[in-house]
C-alpha cells in the first residue's frame, strides 16, 4: 500500500517550484497500520499559503485507495537553515531567510510596511522578527510602542517580544526622554549596527525582517556584505523623484547580488467615493514593471489608519485585519514568500542569451529557440532618451539606429531582466518577458 499512497500522493505539484511533493522529498514518516495511514508534508516554510490546499488534496486522494480506513496528515516545515557558519554570527544561524525591505528614499513609509510585512507573515504561521537598522532616526519605537526593556542575556540581548514578533531597534537602547536624532560618526554606524544585528539573541525564526536606513549609504551595503540577505522589498511612491532612488536601489542591490522580489508603491491614490484620485500622479509603478520584470508589486492608497496606527505604536494589520489594505498587504506578502522559495528551494533558470552576426539575438527557454534582430529591439528601449518618460511614445526614429548595430555585451539584472549595452553607446534593460514577447510578434 504504501507505493500506492505515494503514487496518490505525487499528483499534488508544488506551484513554486514546479514538481510533485513526493519528488521534492516533502512526505516524512509515512507510518500504515490495517488501513490506518499517517504522515507528515514538510514545507519549506510554515507561511505556505497553499499549506491547507495540499492537506486536502492529501486527505482525499489516500482516502480514495482501496483498504484505506483513515488518513492523518500533518503539516510541518522543513528544518532552519542558511549559510552562516561564522561564530561571531551564531544568533543569526537560526534564522531561515532574511528579507530587506529598502526605500532608497525617506518618508515613503517604508518602516510602516516593514512593520505591517512582518505582521502579515506572522499570520500565515511564520515565527518572525523584525530589526530596525536605522540608527540616525530609529522608526521602531515608534511604530512599536512598548513598557518592555532590553534585557542582557549573557553577552546577548534579548529582543523585545511584541505580540509574536521579536523586535530590536538602536531607539530601544536609547533614554526615552530624548527624542532627538543620534548623534553618530560614520564608522561608528555600521559597527553598532552589525553588534545589535549579530547580539541580538533572535534565536528561530522563519523570517528576518531588516527595516532597511534609506539611501545607498554605507549601512545597506555593510548589512549586504555582513549578512546573507535572502531577498529585498523595495517601497516607493508615485513621484518621479522616487522612481530615480528606487532605480538606484535595485542596482545596488544587484551589484551586491540581493534579487528584489517586490516592490510596493505607497500612498498611490487617494480613493474619494469609490473613485481613484491620484495627487502624486501616476505610471512609476508601470515604468518599474517595464523596465525591471517585476511579477510581484502592490499599490496601496494614502490610509489615514496606517498613519494613525504607526504613530499610536500598533501595528495596521494586527487592528484592521479584515480591511481591503490588510488583505492586499497579506496577499503580497503570501507572494513574497512564494518566491523566496523559489529562490533558496527551486530551480530558477533564467532564458540563455546568445548573439550571432548572422541570426541577431538569440534566446533560448524551456528549449524552445527565439530570434530577434538587434535593432528591432534597440527600438523598443524604453530608457528615458528613448521614450518619453510620462507618454511612452517614442523619441527616436528607426533611421536614427544603424541597421548594422549589435550588443556588445549582455548581463543579467535581477531574476527578471537583461541589461545590453548597444554598438551605438546606448544601454538599454528589458525583461526577459518582454524580449519573449517581441519575438514571438
Amino acid at each position: 500500500m504504501e507505493k500506492q499512497v505515494l503514487n496518490a500522493l505525487s499528483q499534488i505539484i508544488d506551484p513554486d517550484l514546479n514538481n510533485d511533493i513526493v519528488s521534492l522529498n516533502f512526505i516524512k514518516n509515512l507510518t500504515i497500520n490495517k488501513g490506518d495511514v499517517s504522515f507528515t508534508i514538510e514545507l519549506t516554510t510554515p507561511a505556505c499559503p497553499v499549506k491547507d490546499m495540499f492537506k486536502k488534496q492529501a486527505e482525499d486522494l489516500v482516502s480514495a485507495i482501496k483498504g484505506v480506513k483513515s488518513v492523518t496528515v500533518t503539516m510541518g516545515a522543513q528544518a532552519k537553515k542558511n549559510s552562516i557558519t561564522s561564530s561571531d554570527k551564531e544568533n543569526l544561524k537560526k534564522i531561515t531567510s532574511i528579507i530587506a525591505v529598502s526605500s532608497c528614499k525617506g518618508g515613503v513609509g517604508k518602516s510602516s510596511m516593514s512593520v505591517n510585512l512582518a505582521y502579515s507573515l506572522k499570520e500565515s504561521g511564520a515565527k518572525v522578527g523584525i530589526f530596525d537598522a536605522d540608527v540616525y532616526g530609529p522608526s521602531l519605537p515608534t511604530m512599536i510602542r512598548t513598557e518592555q526593556e532590553l534585557i542582557m542575556q549573557g553577552n546577548d540581548i534579548r529582543p523585545i517580544d511584541y505580540k509574536g514578533i521579536k523586535c530590536m531597534s538602536f531607539g530601544y537602547a536609547l533614554d526615552q526622554s530624548d527624542e532627538g536624532p543620534a548623534i553618530l560618526r560614520g564608522p561608528m554606524v555600521t559597527q553598532i549596527i552589525g553588534q545589535f544585528l549579530t547580539q541580538t539573541a533572535w534565536g528561530e525564526l522563519d523570517y528576518l525582517i531588516i527595516d532597511m536606513p534609506p539611501g545607498t549609504g554605507d549601512i545597506p551595503i555593510t548589512l549586504c556584505q555582513l549578512i546573507p540577505i535572502t531577498a529585498a522589498v523595495i517601497v516607493t511612491t508615485p513621484q518621479h523623484i522616487s522612481f530615480i532612488d528606487v532605480v538606484k536601489g535595485i542596482e545596488m542591490f544587484d551589484n551586491l547580488k540581493v534579487p528584489v522580489v517586490g516592490v510596493i508603491e505607497n500612498m498611490s491614490y487617494l480613493n474619494i467615493n469609490n473613485k481613484k484620485h491620484y495627487p502624486f500622479g501616476k505610471g512609476a509603478l508601470d515604468r518599474l514593471i517595464h523596465e525591471f520584470g517585476f511579477k510581484q508589486t502592490l499599490q496601496l492608497e494614502l490610509n489615514a489608519d496606517i498613519s494613525a496606527c504607526s504613530d499610536h505604536g500598533t501595528p495596521y494589520i494586527e487592528h484592521h485585519k479584515t480591511s481591503d489594505t490588510s488583505k492586499k498587504i497579506q496577499d503580497f506578502s503570501n507572494k513574497i514568500i512564494q518566491e523566496i522559495s523559489i529562490i533558496k528551494h527551486g530551480k530558477q533558470e533564467l532564458p540563455k542569451i546568445g548573439y550571432d552576426k548572422k541570426d541577431g539575438i538569440i534566446i533560448e527557454k524551456d528549449g524552445k529557440e527565439y530570434l530577434i534582430k538587434p535593432k528591432t529591439l534597440r527600438l523598443e528601449c524604453r530608457s528615458a532618451l528613448s521614450r518619453d518618460e510620462f507618454t511612452g511614445k517614442p523619441l527616436i526614429k528607426p533611421s536614427d539606429i544603424p541597421d548594422d548595430i549589435y550588443p556588445v555585451s549582455m548581463n543579467p539584472v535581477g531574476n527578471y531582466a537583461l541589461g545590453i549595452n548597444w554598438s551605438d553607446g546606448h544601454a538599454s534593460l528589458f525583461p526577459y518577458e518582454t524580449i519573449l514577447s517581441l519575438c514571438k510578434k
